[in-house]
């Protein structure tokens, strides 16, 4: 954070005014840790045993804090589940723009993007099992709204598609996107199953091979 020289200040009004400045930040610091160590223990316990059958009570002890202290964040468990959702719905857009938007042409930031979800997806195998099952949870102001963020995020695929595809219809594009995501999502499970560490290792080339594959083959109608 920046910070200004007050050389004609006391060093009394130097402690003062550093604790004023940092007091606030510091605090919202810790804050913003807790969020994010409640969002991290709802991610795995819902995946583990369901939305329905955890509590606030379990969410606080997960990360740390007495149950009526996760109200401090959030004002119930389905909150908690939105803010879950929607925070990696958003992360997944701007990480897509952010991929597509440093890529020299379409040819790269197809690879990339394929990298960056194999990454998510072998990073975050909890989210995408709570996303699954229990998206039903949600209210319904969040359904549409991780509806669109995810519509969004399809269509930063499209568009680079297009780019390599031409004038291939925009619904076999988006076709391609979802099938694609289908497979890489899926993929976590297994991988996890079977040992995490290693699997993650050999899955990853693996994963990103098949998605470009299954992205770039291009379009014909089977033989009778």
């Amino acid at each position: 954070m920046p910070t200004t020289d007050h050389g004609d200040l006391t060093a009394a009004g130097q402690t003062t005014a550093g604790h004023e400045a940092s007091g606030p930040t510091q605090r919202s610091r810790a804050k913003e840790s807790r969020r994010q160590a409640l969002l991290s223990a709802a991610a795995t316990l819902f995946a583990v045993n369901g939305f329905n059958r955890v509590s606030l009570e379990d969410l606080g002890a997960a990360a740390g804090v007495s149950g009526p202290a996760v109200y401090r964040h959030f004002p119930g468990k389905q909150a908690v589940l939105g803010a879950l959702l929607l925070t990696v719905s958003q992360d997944l857009l701007d990480g897509g723009r952010h991929v597509v938007a440093a890529a020299a042409d379409p040819a790269a930031a197809l690879a990339r993007l394929v990298q960056f979800h194999v990454d998510f997806a072998l990073s975050n195998p909890d989210v995408i099992r709570v996303q699954d099952r229990d998206f039903s949870n949600l209210t319904g102001e969040d359904q549409s709204q991780v509806r669109a963020l995810q519509r969004s995020y399809v269509e930063v695929w499209v568009d680079v598609l297009a780019g390599i595809h031409g004038t291939t219809d925009t619904a076999d594009l988006r076709m391609r996107a979802h099938a694609t995501f289908g497979l890489i999502n899926s993929t976590p499970h297994s991988v996890r199953n079977h040992g995490r560490r290693m699997a993650v290792k050999s899955a990853r080339p693996l994963l990103e091979n098949m998605a470009l594959a299954a992205l770039l083959v291009t379009s014909s109608p089977l033989a009778d």
